[in-house]
């Protein structure tokens, strides 16, 4: 049984997988936020691949790039029309300081896959194969050099459906397995929003979340790429000119914000001198109250329209995912990939204050560990 485990090939884990979505590295912001917006509600859909010449992958992008870039980059905020015109290779990470894309042959190893990811690949990029298993792969063919992402998620759901080979550690605490990592990122509910943005930038080449923890050190939301997929260009605004804490409600209620925080990011970006972000977010308030009333005319009640949810399938109205540190290896799995978090905040058993975080990567390097 062992030995199987070790002969699959990545492919294995691909049966059924869709076809990645693909930009060219000459399109432009705004288009990439119009694509990801249009885009269904699996998993995978809240990012696309941006591609060089002779389609070679050159990065990941998702809304949350979009709204860090606009909220990071020199003027952005202040010229939003000019900052949606910028290619999207303005957005990609510079220096490695983002996660890596990694194309692997559909032929590898599981154990190849697993080194990948262990090594610093983010996600890795597999090119779809037509015609059977031993086909020969690429171009040629209907889809021809299409290819489709196998994530952490993949590999973390392979290995639990093979648990019982690891019945020596799937039983212990993810503390007895030092899991528990305290180097988190996290950020206070009062301070203003805009500080987390290069958090936000690390949460996304890491695939995890910025901590939302009081002075008490309880953990009382998180900020996510996953959350923000679920909003537009426009949170840029809310980002500018709220603090955490009222940024969290504003994603949860996005599409329907209160009035107050209407009137506070409206109020924020009139103070500022940001009059071109606020013509976008009347706009687009304008626009969206119009689509919905014209839907609802038989309940007679206008409602703001709700994008689709991001990434990992997270809800924005979701409370964050947590554990204990007793918590079982297995039961860790279970639990991220029935929410489909690639990570699990850690609370202490005692008083309830966040003592840290578990990751997919840490959770597969045990795995990687005992294959030894």
């Amino acid at each position: 049984m062992a030995v199987r485990l070790l002969a699959n090939e990545v492919s294995d884990l691909c049966i059924g997988k869709p076809a990645v979505r693909s930009l060219p590295l000459s399109t432009v912001a705004g288009d990439l936020a119009a694509t990801l917006r249009r885009g269904p509600q699996a998993a995978a859909a809240a990012c696309v691949a941006v591609t060089g010449p002779a389609r070679a992958i050159v990065g990941r992008l998702g809304l949350a790039d979009v709204l860090c870039f606009l909220c990071a980059a020199p003027g952005a905020l202040a010229h939003p029309s000019a900052a949606l015109s910028k290619p999207v290779s303005a957005l990609l990470p510079k220096d490695g300081a983002g996660g890596e894309v990694r194309r692997v042959d559909p032929r590898a190893s599981v154990l190849e896959a697993l080194d990948a990811v262990l090594s610093g690949a983010q996600v890795l990029a597999v090119p779809l194969r037509y015609g059977g298993r031993r086909k020969q792969l690429g171009g040629g063919g209907a889809g021809g050099g299409d290819f489709c992402w196998l994530t952490q998620e993949d590999l973390v759901r392979y290995f639990l459906n093979s648990i019982s080979l690891f019945s020596h550690v799937a039983a212990r605490s993810v503390s007895s397995l030092g899991l528990v990592r305290a180097d988190f990122l996290s950020v206070r509910p009062h301070e203003a929003a805009m500080s987390a943005v290069p958090l936000l930038r690390r949460a996304i080449a890491t695939e995890t979340a910025v901590a939302v923890v009081n002075d008490d050190g309880h953990l009382v939301g998180e900020i996510s790429p996953a959350l923000l997929a679920a909003c537009d260009e426009t949170a840029a605004a809310a980002i500018a000119t709220l603090s955490v804490a009222d940024l969290m409600a504003y994603i949860d209620y996005f599409g329907s914000p209160p009035e107050h925080t209407l009137r506070a990011i409206k109020t924020g970006l009139k103070s500022k001198g940001l009059d071109a972000m606020l013509e976008l977010v009347e706009n687009e308030t304008v626009s969206s109250f119009s689509f919905s009333s014209s839907s609802d005319e038989d309940t007679g009640r206008a409602q703001l329209r709700r994008p689709s949810s991001g990434s990992y399938g997270r809800r924005s109205t979701e409370e964050p995912v947590v554990c204990s540190p007793a918590s079982s290896l297995v039961a860790v799995m279970v639990q991220a990939l029935a929410h489909r978090a690639s990570y699990l905040w850690v609370l202490d058993e005692d008083d309830c204050r966040l003592a840290g975080i578990v990751t997919f990567v840490d959770v597969l390097r045990v795995f990687r560990d005992q294959l030894q």
